[in-house]
């Protein structure tokens, strides 16, 4: 089987990238049995040798250790997360706590930490460089994190939370999109598509067609499907159809429903933070960040949340308006928020969002990210036919530097489909190194805008297009890494500062520098009209109250499920609704994420207690971007030089504040957030 498994093969491919062609769902369950045992005898070598413990045969060794299994598990989880299948689901229930009880076994491991902890005290007298005195401190840091330290007893009871968490996490992600898989609004004749613009009508068309109902049109429960058909959609009883289908994802009863799985994860997190010595599981999270603190998070959250919630009531009067001036005798509700808001914004703006479309083609949005990477740090993009993919869909480019020598590659994997968990985000399918020789990343997007019918292009709104820059700022760091050790490398940086230079890139999609050259009408041509540009400018911060609302209400519901210092037998739709009422949550907005489809927070670990980090991050990204407009030139080449050598290049070298502040001079001043978002003049 180790000859005719891919898996285990030696990559012969270009780039010696995963051979996609060849990999079948029946070769991860020996490629995994495989690899961990490798992984495991590696592992003992390291623990049990009785050479006295060094940086090269403890730190460097558990380094290299395990580089079968990262191949394994980088191709497997990729492809449950973009295209999965049956098959591979039934593997990731399977392999989800065998993984996670292998990690927890080297962390708990007490002969294997005795030489960590022997290194670690020896480390003034070692002569280490300063990226190899910052990989023991991660190292040891992780150790002591995952409960090393602790006597045998919590360290058994650590690994069974750990092993029934990961369990818990693949359950959760996968309900979530079975839900997602399961539902399809039908629209059936003119009257169920009164209001809808022509590319969304398309991209209905083509959902329907992937779903064996060619001839109808289907609105399904990916963001770029349902939050268009909100937004224009002039049949108030389709729209509450479909925003309660939204809402309630996980939500359902039966074997999908995932409120027990929170309130589980939630109490086996708060027992393991308790374990470790802290008070909470938020105070555990959050000791390993820029925050530090729940509080300094909660600081800056409940700073935003009183000028947005304020302009969100204003503007919900006004909604309200509107709805009466017409003669409707009904409530501004949740389901009517986007449809009112988006006709103020045209009568306010003279801005019709779905008269923007037609200028944000895909290809166009892709080839403006990549140019404005080429004109800030000379990269350059090939696209390359040749590399294996997973999904007919996925494009592949190389990328070069000035010098025309290999950076890494980027995959784009742009279109939603019944196979892919919702939302976008960016993975490495091999991080950049040095330990093992030049190893070069490569580097995914994965994004869910709705595919334009056959020969039509693919239409963005403006949001899609900021998610394509947001993620591929995140490719760009994975890319632009330039360290020794994976796991300094790229994104693996604290949580709460991972998303600056995503959020940072975002800015340069506003620009007219930008706009004006990519922009171009998918028919004509033609550039978007300098007045339609200055319109959607202006507009920038229009509905920000609702934006920042639903986003900062999830950000506080999540540190209150992790605040809870023992919550036991948690009823999760009766602690959301008590917390929503604390903040005095407006009547007419939804969380962004609810709780039983909060995939950043409970679909694995990522971003639990820190889906903070965004806002948090949006404090460094908005005055991070000033330093460009201070020099004069967005595309300023001192700048993007300061940027790549302090930031992203250095991956996890120093500790985020010292990162920025090299890149800064100072620390940012939060006042730059509230201007950008509209608010400073009401703070």
């Amino acid at each position: 089987m180790t000859d005719r498994n891919p898996l285990l093969a030696a990559w012969t491919t270009p780039f010696a990238s995963p051979p996609f062609a060849d990999i079948h769902p029946e070769h991860f369950a020996p490629a995994f049995d495989r690899a961990l045992a490798a992984h495991r005898a590696e592992i003992e070598a390291i623990s049990g040798a009785s050479a006295e413990p060094t940086f090269e045969n403890t730190i460097e060794a558990l380094e290299r250790a395990g580089e079968e299994l990262r191949r394994v598990a980088s191709v497997f989880f990729s492809l449950t997360g973009a295209h999965t299948n049956d098959a591979l689901e039934a593997i990731e229930r399977d392999i989800a706590p065998v993984l996670a009880k292998h990690r927890a076994a080297i962390y708990l491991d007490a002969a294997l930490f005795a030489r960590v902890d022997a290194v670690k005290a020896r480390e003034p007298a070692l002569g280490l460089t300063v990226e190899q005195a910052r990989l023991l401190e991660r190292s040891h840091k992780a150790f002591v994190r995952q409960g090393a330290a602790l006597p045998p007893d919590k360290r058994k009871r650590l690994a069974e939370i750990t092993e029934r968490l990961a369990v818990l996490g693949t359950q959760f992600g996968q309900n979530v999109l079975a839900d997602e898989r399961a539902y399809a609004l039908v629209l059936d004749g003119e009257a169920d598509l009164a209001g809808l613009p022509p590319s969304l009508i398309e991209a209905a068309a083509r959902a329907a067609e992937d779903r064996g109902m060619a001839g109808k049109h289907v609105i399904t429960l990916a963001r770029s499907s349902v939050e268009p058909f909100l937004q224009f959609s002039s049949r108030r009883d389709l729209r509450e159809i479909a925003f309660k289908a939204w809402i309630a994802r996980g939500e359902n009863d039966g074997d999908t429903d995932n409120r027990a799985i929170i309130a589980e994860m939630v109490a086996l997190r708060a027992e393991r933070a308790a374990l470790l010595g802290f008070k909470s599981f938020a105070h555990f999270r959050l000791d390993d960040t820029m925050a530090e603190t729940p509080e300094a998070a909660l600081d800056l959250l409940n700073r935003v949340w009183t000028p947005a919630r304020d302009k969100a009531l204003a503007d919900a009067d006004l909604l309200q308006a509107m709805i009466q001036a017409e003669g409707g005798n009904f409530a501004l509700a949740p389901w009517d928020w986007r449809y009112y808001a988006e006709r103020r914004r045209k009568d306010e703006f003279d801005f019709d969002e779905g008269a923007l479309k037609p200028y944000l083609q895909l290809d166009k949005m892709i080839a403006a990210a990549f140019d404005t990477a080429h004109r800030l740090f000379e990269l350059v993009f090939t696209e390359r036919h040749d590399v294996p993919v997973y999904h007919p869909d996925v494009r592949v480019w190389e990328v070069s530097d000035r010098e025309g020598r290999h950076v890494g590659l980027f995959l784009g994997d742009y279109f939603a489909r019944p196979s892919k968990r919702s939302g976008a985000w960016m993975n490495a399918f091999r991080p950049q190194e040095k330990l093992a020789g030049d190893i070069r990343p490569i580097i995914a997007n994965v994004a869910n805008f709705s595919k334009g019918a056959d020969g039509a292009p693919t239409l963005l709104s403006f949001m899609d297009a900021r998610i394509l820059f947001h993620e591929f700022g995140h490719a760009l760091h994975g890319l632009m890494s330039d360290v020794t050790y994976r796991s300094l490398a790229g994104t693996n940086v604290a949580r709460d500062f991972v998303e600056f230079p995503s959020q940072l890139y975002e800015h340069w999609l506003e620009e007219p520098a930008v706009l004006s050259r990519f922009a171009l009408h998918y028919e004509t041509g033609e550039p978007m009209p300098a007045e339609m540009l200055e319109r959607l400018l202006a507009a920038r911060t229009f509905d920000q109250g609702f934006a920042t609302v639903e986003y900062v209400a999830s950000a506080l519901v999540d540190l209150d499920f992790h605040l809870e210092p023992d919550p036991q037998d948690l009823d999760v739709t009766a602690f959301e609704r008590t917390a929503l009422q604390r903040i005095g949550m407006p009547d007419a907005i939804v969380m962004r994420h609810r709780p039983t489809h909060f995939q950043h927070v409970f679909s694995g670990d990522a971003y639990s207690a820190a889906y903070y980090s965004y806002l948090w991050s949006e404090v460094l990204d908005a005055d991070g971007f000033a330093a460009f407009k201070e020099a004069g030139d967005i595309f300023d080449a001192a700048t993007a030089e300061r940027l790549k050598e302090t930031v992203l290049s250095t991956g996890y070298l120093h500790e985020p504040a010292d990162a920025y502040r090299r890149f800064r001079g100072r620390m940012p001043d939060p006042e730059a957030l509230l201007k950008k978002r509209g608010f400073a003049e009401a703070h």
